[in-house]
């Protein structure tokens, strides 16, 4: 072992001890090492940089962008809308579906996205049918995993391991050369998922379904306001048909608030110059006790229709609440809300007030404000998200979990999904690079709207992008100081006489065992170029060696720590280390098994 090699090994067990034990944090390793590497003569500085002009990585980064735009029009809720009406209260069926669509769903974008879409999704199902949602979200986690054994494109490891094959001169894999392996473990991971549920905990517990958020619902009942607020709709004949808001005068005449004003399933915010019209429905607030919602619809002529807490977090897309508080500086401070005009001031309605923790009963409307008031207001996102540059004012420093889930674009759904199949056919056909592909796709995103430039760079990974292209370079500088060629050897005499499967296994083990400590991504980088030696010691075909280093990569079911998709379900499933070790290890060598029987068989060497 010459002197470059020690030094270039040197580096690379600092790093995956600083992988192991998160210390600095992956892509501060990473930028460490770009800035080393040169140091030990194997690699220009212009080598170690070299990775951000990588098509692949432009990839990985529009990727992410095609993802966003998936997130941010709608697709992915609708999904989870559809799943939960298809489940039919079947907890068998919901497992089937959710992988099926989590998968599929992640096989064109971020597995680590397509997760922490579907967290809220998989417990507003889990609480609806009293389930824990620890039975739901290790399913949900392993099959984000295994999406990354679908398509070229689907994760980081793949598209590094089909960048090592292209530059050591082999040929590259095609769009769905994973597919027939990824369907065959998706199936049995349902099978398995289903059997190993029984290992997680099935108690439903009502803590458990929250993250520690409230949801609108809950404020409901703690200010009270279930008697308060209600829905009326306008019918033929009504004295409110053909008048507007101003003339209607709902405030002065009956003690009700008009909140928003649904119109053919939208939600419209009422202003003095609104026109009522017959079938619109009405959300009030009746804050004045002398009225009720009797007399209201006796007066005006309305119908009453049902509301229960549950309304406002449907209607979450077009309607927020939050909970603001009166600072000492505000010039609200004395003033009623009708001297403040605080309707017209932020275009919100205050609907609830709590002082010293008790929620206030009385007439809000005219109880002058103290400091330290706490202030439930409801209208529109863009209403609530101005409250920060009025902080004099008003503080904002509460708000609701169903924030999470509003669409920063609506009604673009189609275009996205439009721009995605284009995309990917594209990628498909061959016609043209993948990168130039999905960089139409996501232009296309642009133009119709579904993402914007600030978006777009928003949802960039970027401690991804840096992670690959700082680790990159270590492939080149084990290659030129023969530490490629060494690892290949040590394997070879450990396995290369007991036959092309055993030496597959022992290549998958390695990489798995690796991504328990440091990102499947690194790992990926670390490990093709030692399989594609391998074959061209063995004088067989780079590509099954190189298929099971990426499905081996996407094994990273065994810890919590393992990928990031296992970190972001702990919370929620309420799991502990030893969960993911009881169900993930026996799955995995279960993955490890198909893997080295399939692999041989339908990439012949």
């Amino acid at each position: 072992m010459n002197t470059q090699l020690i030094v270039v090994v040197a580096l690379l067990v600092a790093a995956i001890v600083m992988f192991a034990i998160n210390r600095p944090r992956m892509d501060a390793v990473a930028l460490i090492m770009l800035a080393l590497l040169p140091f030990t003569r194997v690699v220009t500085v212009g080598e170690t940089l070299a990775g951000f002009a990588d098509p692949n990585i432009v990839l990985i980064a529009v990727l992410f962008v095609l993802g966003d735009g998936l997130v941010r029009t709608g697709v992915a809720r609708r999904l989870g809308d559809w799943l939960a009406a298809k489940s039919g209260g079947s907890e068998t069926r919901l497992l089937v579906l959710l992988m099926v669509v989590v998968c599929g769903l992640g096989s064109t974008m971020s597995s680590t996205a397509v997760t922490a879409i579907f967290i809220p999704v998989v417990l507003r199902i889990a609480q609806s049918m009293q389930i824990s949602p620890s039975r739901l979200m290790m399913p949900l986690s392993v099959a984000a995993l295994i999406s990354g054994m679908m398509t070229l494109i689907a994760t980081a490891p793949n598209l590094v391991v089909n960048s090592e094959l292209i530059r050591m001169g082999e040929t590259g894999f095609q769009f769905f050369s994973f597919t027939p392996f990824g369907v065959p473990v998706l199936v049995l991971a349902i099978l398995y998922m289903k059997f190993a549920s029984r290992w997680l905990s099935s108690e439903a517990d009502a803590d458990s379904t929250s993250l520690g958020r409230p949801r609108m619902a809950d404020w409901i009942e703690q200010y009270k306001l279930a008697d308060r607020e209600h829905r009326v709709r306008v019918r033929p004949g009504s004295s409110l048909a053909g008048e507007t808001v101003a003339e209607a005068r709902l405030r002065d005449v009956s003690g009700a608030n008009l909140v928003a004003i649904e119109r053919t399933g939208t939600l419209i915010q009422p202003e003095g110059s609104t026109t009522l019209q017959v079938g619109d429905v009405l959300l009030v607030d009746l804050f004045a006790p002398e009225h009720d919602v009797a007399e209201l619809r006796r007066r005006f002529g309305l119908d009453e229709l049902p509301l229960t807490g549950a309304y406002f977090s449907d209607m979450s897309q077009q309607i927020g609440m939050a909970e603001v508080i009166v600072p000492a500086t505000s010039p609200l401070v004395g003033k009623s809300l009708a001297e403040a005009s605080f309707r017209e001031r932020f275009r919100l309605n205050v609907i609830g007030l709590r002082r010293s923790a008790e929620a206030f009963e009385g007439v809000l409307r005219h109880e002058n404000l103290k400091v330290g008031d706490t202030l439930l207001v409801i209208g529109p996102w863009k209403a609530i998200g101005n409250l920060h540059q009025a902080t004099s004012k008003l503080v904002a420093f509460n708000l609701p979990a169903e924030l999470d889930e509003v669409l920063p674009v609506q009604g673009k759904a189609i275009q996205a999904v439009a721009c995605l199949v284009i995309a990917v056919g594209l990628m498909i056909s061959g016609v043209i690079p993948n990168v130039q592909a999905a960089l139409l796709g996501a232009l296309l995103m642009g133009a119709l709207g579904c993402v914007n430039l600030n978006s777009a760079y928003r949802s960039i990974d970027w401690k991804t992008i840096v992670l690959i292209v700082g680790m990159l370079p270590f492939s080149i500088a084990l290659e030129r100081t023969g530490g490629v060629r060494l690892a290949a050897d040590l394997l070879m005499d450990a396995v290369g006489g007991s036959g092309i499967r055993v030496v597959l296994a022992a290549l998958f083990a390695i990489t798995a065992l690796l991504g328990m400590f440091i990102s499947n991504t690194a790992t990926a980088v670390l490990m093709a170029p030692v399989a594609i030696t391998i074959a061209e010691e063995l004088g067989l075909s780079a590509q099954p060696f190189a298929m099971i280093v990426a499905l081996a990569a996407s094994t990273a079911f065994m810890t919590p720590v393992s990928s990031p998709v296992n970190t972001l379900v702990v919370t929620p499933g309420r799991y502990t280390f030893g969960d993911f070790v009881r169900v993930g290890v026996p799955f995995s060598i279960i993955v490890m098994a198909l893997s080295v029987a399939l692999v041989p068989w339908l990439l012949p060497p």
